[in-house]
């Protein structure tokens, strides 16, 4: 790719079908200055990579030619990576069914006057064109069914002109296509049968197959329109407005106007308008649909927000920290999207067999139609009317639209459970996995200490807490926080201890109510006032157990002790046998010393590697892989960079909007290990519905081909057979956007 190529975004308003995306991109590749095409028919998107001379006007005339609609969305350099690909649709015009005058005139560029088929759909689906178009002529066929009822010698006509309304847009369609490169379409085949039924006087058969194969296009719409609403309905979490602070009053703002940096107040009730920062004021939010987790989270001042969750019982005051286009909500439809764009393995098969499909299956058709009656002198009538069936039944449209029909059913479901994947390619790879290696710090623990351990020796455990909190009164070392917090939670009023010093490497020291006071590790304590045995003995299990030591001494005597610990998460234990459940065993590889990592290894019940550099962990990684195992790399994603590359899978566990994706193929936004095997199991239902969808289509069509050549079935059976199949492996694709995660943590 040039430096100078550029990228640029199309919604594509009609194209509901594999066909549809087929024609487009054969059309758009033909174009000079395109020096690459992605078309996504469930995300309803075209992407071009094209340079400077490229005419965007020109390419949406093409689409426009084609019976649809190109609006474009955006453009950028390939270079930047962090530039929103899909900001534009991330704010208020999501809807493919409505468009912002400012966004999309009411006739797009190249949509010719007068193309119908494929206009956009306004409101209800029935009120679209393409409902009109089935409903006049399923009008016209009644019509035709009633003149050749009470007139019979008119039928042939009657159903010959009730078959034209539907079939000419569809030939029309053909010729388009056709002329850009797509010869072998659906359109071609139903023109080709169509016609050729009205040839040998089978008219009525002819505009029944019309109607049925209309009806069929229009449910692929309505589903493919179910497809791409389930992610962007995300979109509709953000609030419209939001109060903006300014020179100590507020006002009511657009929400998609806030900046960097402005103060916003939300009230109980209200949704956040922007991913930010909480500046005063504590809340439960529920942040459940941005990260799927069903408990409300308590924020106070310094905790992270996300932009479209609820505020539920307390004022809060926030500062800004992402503009609309890039906060949580906007990059997580950003990254499905393009994703849904990105073909997996599956995918990539079946579109390179469906190019040979189609034109074998024509060949056979003609050879059914003329061998019999050649070789052995059979009615030519019966055998081209079979042979046309044949064409019908060929139509790779169910096939092909298998697997990316789940799979962005799969990215969507899994984007609704703070589940985000970069394509197909990396859902299907996470089926596979058989080994997981996780970080420790932040990945399999909480990342930050908590007080484990409180033992009283000249005073009770809770005058120890007191005590050591008033020595770490306003420290913001991670040891003196969890101090603190550990004694706010036992609701011990701390006041500050004073003349308190740091003494580097050996602890805090200070005076309050007329004692000196001094928390110091035990090395240092030991300085001042001998140990005995048995509380040498005490610590020394403590430190075996990963947690470290502070030993608080009252005017030269040792009064207690405090142990903390980075504590393992809640669902550590539970995701790592949910992913042994499904075959997959986890390592733990972490830069921490062996000590503490065996101790949390030990509480886990899994293997660790210890004192690893990040070159260390990418080493390990590669010699998984060399033995055969299929690996994915959990951590924090930058850190952690060059293990997540050497991976299978790399997955960035993290919260919020600094999930690194950049080095990682997936992420898990709310940082839960159990989500870890909720991708594998997500992957896993995926990859057996593709499986179903590949068998659904070519089980109807072997079964409709075997009794068409038999003379069986005819044409109406062999059209219900490939409309039928497309909709039923769109309907089965579906199901998985119902799915809401395997595993959750008990209540």
């Amino acid at each position: 790719m040039s430096v100078t190529d550029r990228l640029t975004r199309f919604r594509v308003d009609g194209m509901d079908c594999a066909s549809c995306a087929d024609k487009i991109d054969r059309a758009v590749r033909r174009l000079p200055g395109i020096a690459d095409v992605r078309v996504s028919v469930v995300a309803g998107t075209l992407t071009v990579t094209h340079g400077e001379e490229a005419d965007l006007a020109g390419l949406a005339r093409k689409v426009g030619s084609l019976g649809y609609r190109a609006v474009p969305l955006d453009a950028r350099s390939p270079a930047e990576p962090g530039a929103p690909a899909s900001a534009p649709c991330c704010g208020h015009d999501h809807d493919h069914h409505h468009h912002a005058p400012d966004r999309a005139p009411d006739r797009a560029a190249g949509e010719p006057r007068g193309s119908h088929h494929h206009a956009p759909l306004e409101g209800p689906w029935w009120r679209s064109a393409k409902a009109r178009l089935t409903i006049l002529c399923g009008l016209a066929l009644a019509v035709a069914f009633a003149a050749a009822h009470l007139v019979p010698t008119t039928a042939f006509w009657a159903f010959t002109l009730a078959m034209a309304v539907g079939l000419v847009p569809i030939a029309r369609r053909a010729l388009a296509g056709a002329m850009n490169g797509s010869p072998f379409s659906i359109e071609t085949l139903m023109t080709v049968a169509a016609a050729g039924a009205v040839v040998i006087d089978a008219a009525e058969e002819a505009a029944v197959v019309v109607v049925l194969f209309l009806i069929g296009e229009l449910l692929e719409g309505i589903a493919a329109g179910r497809a791409r609403a389930s992610i962007r309905a995300l979109a509709e979490l953000m609030p419209k407005t939001a109060l903006l602070e300014r020179d100590g009053e507020t006002e009511t703002v657009a929400a998609d106007s806030l900046a960097v940096g402005a103060v916003v107040l939300v009230r109980p009730g209200d949704r956040i308008p922007a991913d930010g920062t909480v500046l005063s004021g504590e809340s439960a939010v529920d942040e459940a649909p941005v990260t799927g987790e069903s408990v409300p989270k308590r924020k106070e001042p310094g905790d992270a927000v996300f932009a479209g969750t609820v505020n539920q019982d307390g004022l809060l005051r926030l500062e800004v920290t992402a503009a609309a286009a890039d906060n949580t909500i906007s990059r997580v439809i950003a990254l499905v999207e393009e994703a849904q764009e990105s073909k997996a393995p599956t995918e990539r098969f079946i579109d390179r067999f469906s190019r040979y499909y189609t034109p074998a299956v024509m060949v056979v058709a003609a050879l059914i139609a003329v061998l019999p009656p050649l070789v052995g002198g059979a009615e030519w009538a019966t055998w081209i009317y079979r042979g046309l069936a044949v064409l019908l039944i060929g139509c790779p449209c169910a096939l092909v639209i298998s697997t990316p029909a789940a799979i962005a059913a799969a990215l969507s479901a899994g984007a609704r459970r703070g589940l985000l994947m970069k394509g197909g390619a990396v859902l299907e790879g996470l089926g596979r996995i058989d080994r997981a290696a996780f970080d420790k710090t932040g990945t399999l623990t909480e990342g930050k200490p908590k007080v484990t351990d409180i033992l009283g020796l000249t005073m009770d455990e809770r005058q120890v807490l007191r005590l050591a909190a008033a020595l770490e009164a306003g420290s913001s070392h991670p040891l003196a926080l969890a101090i603190l917090a550990r004694a706010q939670a036992d609701g011990i009023k701390v006041v500050a201890a004073s003349q308190a010093t740091a003494l580097g490497g050996r602890g805090v020291a200070g005076m309050l109510e007329g004692r000196r006071l001094f928390l110091a590790s035990a090395r240092a304590a030991a300085e001042t006032a001998p140990l005995d045995a048995a509380l040498a003995q005490r610590i020394a299990a403590l430190n075996d157990a990963g947690k470290t030591v502070s030993l608080l001494l009252v005017d030269g005597t040792i009064a207690g002790l405090i142990a903390l610990r980075d504590e393992p998460r809640e669902d550590a234990v539970q995701g790592l046998a949910a992913l042994r459940a499904l075959g997959v065993e986890a390592v733990m590889l972490t830069g921490d010393n062996a000590r503490t990592a065996s101790a949390i290894a030990g509480t886990l019940g899994i293997e660790a590697h210890a004192d690893l550099l990040p070159q260390d962990k990418q080493r390990i990684v590669g010699e998984m892989r060399a033995k055969g195992y299929r690996v994915a790399k959990i951590g924090d994603g930058i850190n952690d960079a060059p293990a997540l590359a050497a991976a299978d899978v790399g997955i960035a566990m993290g919260g919020g909007t600094d999930v690194a994706l950049e080095t990682a193929d997936a992420a898990i936004l709310h940082g839960r290990v159990t989500d870890v095997a909720d991708m594998v199991a997500l992957s896993r239902a995926t990859m057996r519905n593709i499986w179903q969808n590949i068998g659904l289509a070519l089980g109807l069509k072997a079964v409709f081909l075997v009794t068409t050549v038999l003379g069986i079935t005819g044409l109406w059976p062999a059209i219900l057979a490939d409309t039928g199949a497309t909709v039923l492996v769109t309907a089965n694709a579906m199901r998985l956007l119902a799915w809401r995660g395997a595993y959750r943590l008990p209540k």
